[in-house]
């Protein structure tokens, strides 16, 4: 392949060499600790859909066509009447800043989670209007529900979201978020284990990888996880081993991702419990907001600085 072929992927990252993020502090290791509010804003026929959601839930089989799966609609709203609530309070007592990715549809159909998320503090980034595939949405239309999510978190949240991370993107999502404005990150990457610049239609945007190997949506019927306690044993390994490489200078970045409907259940609560007690015992781990490692990036790491 000729060098100077434009190949839209980025396989190199940082390499041998990736830059000390100085965390707060003098941290081994950021732990970002993210819920996923999606319930209320799933696939349904309720929601004008052809069929109700067929992903991350604990029902299994195929959608229905063209009828609504009482079930599936009832395992998502364990995660806003029950769920949601445990992970909330235990993230709460422990003080532990974390990220809510908020569904705009979700958020409005609920005020007193809206209420939680306001006291709680906690950084509410969007997670797109509706919990769809956006890979074969119309542009107009994706825009149009990239809109209304910013306003609706601003409206209810009392303060505009800067990040986004919307799961399931289409080619046009990142190139719509920058031209939409005001967001710090997106996170909508699962390839490296610190923040990193890139450009986007000119301009210099940051990424904050994601992660779907320390998640809980591993624990859903048919997953890699039949446990909570291989999903807590995984995530403590990840943890032990990115704690190792901030010792020997090599610092990076862990994600957690939760949801109300899956590890908030009671057979698998005490996973998240029992991870957190690990983590804590620890010296030098920064539990910091999604936002909050965003800035620290942009203040350490600027993209003029030989970045993108």
């Amino acid at each position: 392949m000729n060098s100077s072929d434009a190949y839209p992927r980025d396989l190199i990252g940082y390499g041998s060499q990736p830059p000390h993020p100085r965390w707060p502090h003098d941290a081994r290791v950021a732990v970002s600790m993210v819920l996923n509010y999606e319930e209320g804003g799933e696939r349904c026929i309720l929601h004008g859909d052809a069929h109700s959601e067929s992903v991350l839930t604990d029902i299994g089989g195929d959608p229905l066509p063209n009828a609504r799966n009482l079930n599936v609609e009832s395992n998502f709203e364990y995660g806003s009447r029950v769920g949601f609530w445990e992970i909330m309070r235990i993230l709460r007592e422990r003080g532990v800043q974390a990220t809510i990715y908020a569904v705009g549809m979700a958020l409005e159909r609920n005020p007193d989670v809206v209420a939680e998320i306001v006291e709680s503090g906690f950084e509410v980034a969007c997670h797109g209007q509706r919990w769809i595939d956006y890979q074969f949405v119309a542009e107009a239309t994706e825009r149009a529900d990239m809109l209304r999510n910013i306003d609706g978190i601003t409206r209810l949240i009392g303060r505009r979201p800067v990040g986004w991370y919307t799961g399931r993107p289409s080619p046009n999502t990142r190139r719509l978020l920058v031209q939409a404005g005001g967001f710090l990150y997106d996170s909508d990457a699962y390839n490296d284990d610190l923040p990193y610049w890139t450009r986007v239609g000119g301009h210099a945007h940051l990424v904050l990888p994601y992660t779907f190997d320390n998640n809980d949506s591993r624990l859903q019927r048919g997953g890699d996880f039949a446990t909570g306690d291989e999903f807590y044993t995984y995530c403590r390994d990840a943890f032990d081993w990115l704690y190792r490489q901030g010792a020997d200078g090599r610092p990076r970045m862990m994600t957690v991702g939760l949801h109300g409907r899956i590890i908030g259940r009671p057979g698998r609560i005490g996973a998240l419990v029992r991870l957190l007690d690990h983590m804590q015992r620890h010296e030098g781990v920064w539990f910091g907001s999604r936002e909050g490692i965003a800035r620290h990036w942009i203040a350490q790491h600027p993209a003029s600085a030989g970045h993108p």
